[in-house]
């Protein structure tokens, strides 16, 4: 079905073009900008330049090794052995196919078993309850609400704050 690999500066394309898709966008914690190649140029530098701290990879297909979305480690804290999730399925046609499942599977084992992480965390957005019943399913737990904490479509919106322990990881 889908595998995960580390980005490399040829996938900016493609996920600018996810990035700049204002639906998509719209169920996800990130606010939507245009971003040009320049900025990406200097997103992916930073990013090579923390790899110690963050884990980036793009979601391809087994069957065409096409790029159909992202998931990531982010801030990684080596003392506390806890990291910040994000994922996001960028080709409309690969959506509620599984897909998400699968590559939150993956690097959820990547971070707990390869990394030694004991806890990663997501902040969600309250109203995309496909995402929130995929993360109870995979066994992340809700910790709280962050009231009216992003600013999205000229309005305000909660996000909830949901992790997962190593120990409550069952796949």
């Amino acid at each position: 079905m889908v595998y995960l690999r580390e980005i490399t500066e040829g996938d900016l394309k493609v996920i600018n073009k996810h990035r700049s898709d204002k639906e998509l966008i719209t169920s996800l914690v990130t606010p939507f900008r245009y971003i040009n190649n320049e900025t990406d140029d200097k997103w992916f530098q930073s990013y090579q330049n923390n790899r110690n701290n963050n884990i980036r990879c793009v979601i391809c297909t087994k069957e065409s090794d096409e790029v159909v979305g992202v998931a990531y480690l982010l801030n990684i804290d080596w003392i506390t052995k806890s990291a910040e999730f994000g994922i996001f399925i960028g080709e409309l046609n690969y959506r509620g196919k599984g897909i998400g499942k699968k590559a939150t599977i993956e690097m959820l084992q990547h971070g707990f078993n390869d990394m030694n992480l004991n806890r990663i965390q997501i902040r969600v957005l309250e109203n995309n309850i496909p995402a929130i019943n995929l993360y109870n399913k995979m066994g992340f737990k809700e910790e709280g609400l962050l009231r009216e904490a992003i600013f999205k479509n000229n309005e305000y919106h909660n996000l909830i704050i949901m992790s997962i322990l190593k120990q409550e990881f069952k796949y």
